[in-house]
């Protein structure tokens, strides 16, 4: 087999924006995943914003490619039929000297280029966020702060690079790379050669920057826990709330999210175990204590699941560059908040690079830049709904009640790549509701089972060891 030009070792939003990115250009190209489904690393744990580049330094790669990808990610949204909503944030100020640090985060982004950027007072946030603690006394509004589904992006972005030619490789873990007169990459799946490396894998781009022969930095896990509400406390905000940002973090914020559920966190705690998404009750408590602060009604009470996401923390930048000691590899590594948003932007960053690097780009005589955007049910008015029915009754067959969630919606997300509960649920937010699946979850393995042709013993929640079913030999 010839080799590729390019792998891209990692199936998360950043393998999956330089991925899509690549294939408009005339180069075989590659995503190798080490997870059953792509999105099931760092991204899946991501709460969905588009930052508008307030919290970040001016000078610093990460303010540039996040203020960059948040103008791309309207376009490529539009491609992709990837709902994203512009909901704006507010960051808020409780004091004096809370209110003079928002003079400083307000030019600091002014340099960086957020457009429209103002500090509003006590009046303008009684009138647009009254559920706002009366403590508040101002605000920096960014208005172009906006909100999407960070899974659904994942797929949609890999659905369209498959259509351009790029190949997906999951449960393909790296095991090692050698080098001769190319890249020779071992996986469980055999060994893959290519001319180039780009590593995007994220909590363990430290360990595969060490195989390929540059290790001069290491990955820390930064632990966030978050905690989501009830959908009925979805007009809980208007627009995305943080406090003021500290050295290590954004903070714990009151989150809007694309799919309406609010959410509080995350905490931020350097831990050392790349595995560790345990949740804590002291977690807990100083999420729900600070969002508390800002919304003074939220109550433990709506709270419906518990989760924790680990970021890839690198320094207090990116890391995003061609090694010179490993040619042909290029790090993308330390990708943290503001990652998403700056995803679309360091695809571009990255393509440059391999330009720069001798890697030949040659558009395409064509390049499918649109997919058709996937339908749910709970994102369109009961009218559309009706008339979908008539056509497909098994639009009307109702698999998640919680979600709204149709028969119809989880085979095209089987027939679109989901193997596993958790890649239907993060394509379709079937099991995401308050239930948490009591009511669909053996229904959607029923036809799980049916669509691939396993029987249910086979089905994972999110890949090997993770069987729901247990097969007893004595009936064997």
């Amino acid at each position: 087999m010839n080799p590729y030009d390019v792998i891209i070792i990692g199936g998360g939003v950043i393998g999956g924006s330089i991925g899509r990115e690549l294939s408009r250009y005339r180069v075989k190209l590659a995503i190798l995943e080490k997870e059953e489904e792509l999105a099931f690393g760092v991204s899946k744990s991501n709460s969905g914003i588009i930052h508008p580049g307030t919290q970040v330094l001016a000078n610093s790669l990460k303010g540039r490619l996040c203020v960059h990808g948040n103008m791309l990610t309207r376009k490529i949204a539009r491609e992709l039929g990837v709902d994203f909503k512009e909901v704006g944030e507010l960051i808020v100020a409780f004091d004096e000297d809370e209110a003079r640090r928002l003079l400083q985060l307000k030019k600091e982004a002014s340099i960086l280029g957020v457009p429209k950027l103002k500090i509003v007072a006590r009046a303008w946030l009684k009138v647009h966020e009254p559920n706002l603690s009366s403590a508040a006394i101002a605000a920096l509004y960014a208005p172009t702060a906006g909100i999407l589904s960070p899974y659904r992006l994942v797929y949609d972005m890999a659905e369209n690079a498959i259509r351009n030619g790029v190949e997906i490789h999951t449960q393909t873990k790296v095991e090692s790379i050698d080098f001769s007169s190319c890249f020779e990459i071992s996986t469980p799946k055999g060994v893959f050669k290519t001319r180039y490396i780009i590593n995007a894998a994220g909590l363990f781009a430290d360990e595969i920057s060490k195989m390929a022969g540059v290790d001069d930095f290491k990955i820390r896990p930064r632990k966030g826990e978050e905690f989501l509400l009830d959908k009925k406390s979805e007009s809980l905000t208007n627009h995305l709330l943080f406090p003021l940002p500290s050295r290590k973090s954004k903070g714990v914020l009151v989150i809007k999210t694309a799919d309406g559920n609010p959410m509080i966190g995350p905490t931020a705690e350097d831990v050392e175990d790349k595995y560790d998404l345990s949740t804590t009750d002291e977690g807990l408590k100083k999420a729900l204590d600070a969002a508390q602060k800002m919304i003074p009604s939220i109550n433990e009470n709506d709270i419906i699941a518990y989760f924790a996401g680990l970021r890839p923390v690198a320094g207090d930048d990116f890391l995003i560059r061609h090694e010179e000691k490993a040619s042909g590899l290029v790090n993308v590594a330390g990708i943290q908040s503001p990652g998403l948003t700056a995803a679309p932007a360091i695809a571009l960053f990255v393509c440059d690079i391999l330009k720069r690097n001798g890697l030949s780009l040659e558009k395409k005589l064509f390049f499918h830049s649109r997919r058709k955007k996937t339908t749910h049910l709970f994102a369109i008015p009961p009218a559309q709904t009706e008339r979908l029915v008539k056509k497909d009754h098994a639009y009307g067959d109702i698999v998640c009640r919680c979600e709204l969630v149709s028969a119809k919606e989880v085979r095209s997300a089987i027939s679109r790549g989901a193997t596993t509960l958790d890649g239907i649920k993060f394509r379709t937010r079937a099991q995401s509701g308050r239930c948490h699946g009591s009511f669909c979850t053996t229904r959607i393995m029923k036809i799980l089972s049916e669509e691939r042709k396993i029987p249910l013993t086979s089905i994972t929640k999110r890949g090997s060891g993770s069987e729901l079913i247990k097969k007893d030999k004595a009936y064997d």
